[in-house]
């Protein structure tokens, strides 16, 4: 029987065998792609199923730099980073319960409602619930048992000396990063590096093993600055205390180190603790010290003296006009508080003459007045690298009217912030050198530009002790056991392009006059009352400051210890 009478026979219908064969061939070869894939895929491609199994199982989470610590001068902590927890979760392995997220609330001081919009926010792979906690509240957590939530090592920093230190320090963001002051300047230094590690998680979002460390976290260093915790805290407290007695508005003191040019307190008042800053303004916050400007006042007059001295055009025995206290310069009247016939050019200091000064101050070139007051470094950032330092302001000469440079020469029209006028006053401690300042420590003292000759320094700081004996305008700035050489400032504030009767109220000196080994700022914004004067204000605080910074550094006495002479019943005042 033949294949056709076959099919007939049975009525089926018979396949072609070549089909059988092509099936056998189609489904062989369909099980070697299957396989060379699965080689593939498993063998020499497997970057997508390994990511597919880290997205379920593992997570590179980061891993913080310990912040480096910054201390003063003598190894004592100013700031600090203390280890603290911040609880995260992985929304998409979170499971929790109602009561459960009822009570993490709780913990958490959060709304129930915010916590579960977290929670179960599974358009994000990681997030945030709450960020340094301490190690107490952050067990708790722990203990609830929430599947998806996992704590992460963080660290806050925390300032022992709070509002004292305040404003020079700064602080850091949630992320341990520099914001302001020197937190922010040295930030490089102090924050280090992070790190990374990978880690496997288990099905409640667990970590249960560390595979691999990617980046090692590299510690931040430590700073030491130029500061004297105890210095600074006498220059705070007493700052603090002349701010409330005479109902300021504000004030700031400097404290240097006259032969380094470092920096051994910086204060300003009011002030803000770091730790807990709250409602804190930014005009709190900010170091008006080294950020705000202002008029100096008479303690400009110094600097007129010296240049003059320098370019020989007077002497310290050099009788000056003073014209009853009334003299006119392009129209427009000088007065002196005090009228006097005559001065002679100490006299002028010891007087504050306005008027002696403004005619000292137009005997010189424009030019020459102008560069002697840029070289000591009005005008300029004082060098300390604090963030937001301000220039202050000295006009160019060529745009100088008479008037300008008469009132410049006593503190008008130039302005100054409280650093830079201290760092000025170097030139009276270091035989006419002026120093860079710095807010590090330094194991060799600072050199910086020579401005004056010997000689002029010498006859101006041996003016400037006039100024604090009995006669001066700041008997209440003497020291007991130490000679004193300082001046003081009382300046009408300028608003609106008007001088109106509100005051900023100074005082700059050194001591011990003899051999000068600090330099004392004092600074005092809108003092109220009928004590508003330099002398009164800032001069005693110097004193308070001055005498108990000597004490604590062991400098030698270059007076005897009754040398303090009382003051007259009014002291000499003052005002531009």
């Amino acid at each position: 029987m033949n294949y056709a009478s076959s099919i007939q026979t049975t009525g089926l219908v018979a396949l072609p065998p070549w089909r059988s064969r092509l099936l056998f061939v189609i489904l062989l070869f369909g099980l070697l792609t299957l396989v060379a894939r699965s080689l593939y895929l498993q063998g020499i491609h497997n970057d997508f199923l390994q990511q597919k199994g880290d997205a379920r199982y593992g997570r590179i989470i980061d891993i913080n730099a310990h912040r480096g610590m910054i201390t003063d001068r003598h190894g004592e902590p100013l700031a600090i980073s203390t280890p603290v927890e911040s609880v995260w979760a992985s929304p998409q392995d979170v499971e929790a319960t109602p009561q459960q997220i009822m009570q993490l609330a709780q913990i958490l001081g959060m709304g129930a409602k915010e916590v579960k919009s977290k929670l179960f926010d599974t358009t994000r792979d990681f997030v945030y619930l709450k960020r340094q906690l301490p190690p107490d509240q952050a067990a708790r957590i722990i203990k609830l048992g929430v599947a998806g939530i996992s704590l992460q090592r963080e660290y806050r920093r925390y300032y022992p000396s709070g509002e004292i230190t305040a404003q020079i320090l700064g602080f850091t963001n949630l992320d341990d990063n520099g914001q302001e002051g020197i937190e922010l300047a040295f930030q490089t230094q102090l924050g280090g590096k992070a790190g990374s590690q990978r880690v496997i998680k288990d099905r409640r979002g667990r970590i249960v093993e560390d595979v691999a460390s990617i980046h090692a976290p590299k510690p931040g260093s430590d700073i030491a600055l130029s500061l004297d915790s105890k210095i600074q805290y006498l220059a705070y407290r007493e700052l603090k205390s002349v701010v409330a007695q005479h109902h300021a508005k504000a004030g700031s003191i400097v404290v240097l180190d006259a032969k380094s040019g470092e920096v051994l307190a910086l204060a300003n008042w009011p002030s803000f603790n770091a730790n807990n800053r709250g409602k804190s303004t930014l005009q709190v916050m900010r170091n008006h010290a080294v950020t705000d400007l202002f008029e100096p006042g008479s303690t400009m007059k110094p600097f007129t003296v010296a240049a003059a001295l320098e370019a020989g055009k007077i002497t310290p025995a050099t009788s000056i006009n003073t014209e009853h206290g009334v003299y006119t310069v392009g129209g427009r009247k000088i007065h002196d508080t005090h009228p006097e016939a005559a001065l002679t050019v100490a006299g002028v200091l010891q007087k504050s003459s306005n008027v002696g000064t403004a005619k000292i101050a137009l005997m010189l070139p424009p030019e020459i007045f102008w560069r002697s007051l840029s070289e000591n470094g009005f005008g300029a950032q004082t060098g300390s690298a604090f963030p937001g330092e301000a220039a202050g302001k000295l006009h160019d000469y060529k745009k100088w009217r008479p008037i300008e440079q008469a009132t410049m020469s006593y503190g008008n029209g130039i302005s100054v912030n409280l650093l830079q006028l201290a760092r000025a006053y170097t030139v009276f401690a270091n035989d006419g050198e002026l120093k860079t300042v710095t807010l590090l420590k330094q194991e060799t003292p600072s050199t910086g530009p020579k401005v004056y000759s010997a000689a002029t320094v010498h006859a101006v700081r041996d003016m400037l002790e006039l100024v604090v004996q009995p006669g001066g305008t700041a008997p209440l700035a003497q020291v007991a056991g130490y000679r004193v050489a300082g001046k003081t400032g009382t300046a009408h504030k300028l608003e609106g392009g008007r001088y109106v009767n509100r005051y900023v109220a100074s005082f700059v000196g050194l001591a011990p006059a003899s051999n000068p080994r600090l330099i004392v700022a004092v600074m005092i914004d809108e003092p109220s009352g009928e004590q508003y004067y330099g002398g009164q204000v800032a001069a005693p605080a110097f004193s308070s400051v001055m005498g108990a910074a000597l004490h604590l550094l062991n400098v030698p006495n270059d007076a005897p210890l009754d040398n303090v002479l009382a003051p007259p019943a009014e002291i000499v005042k003052e005002e531009v």
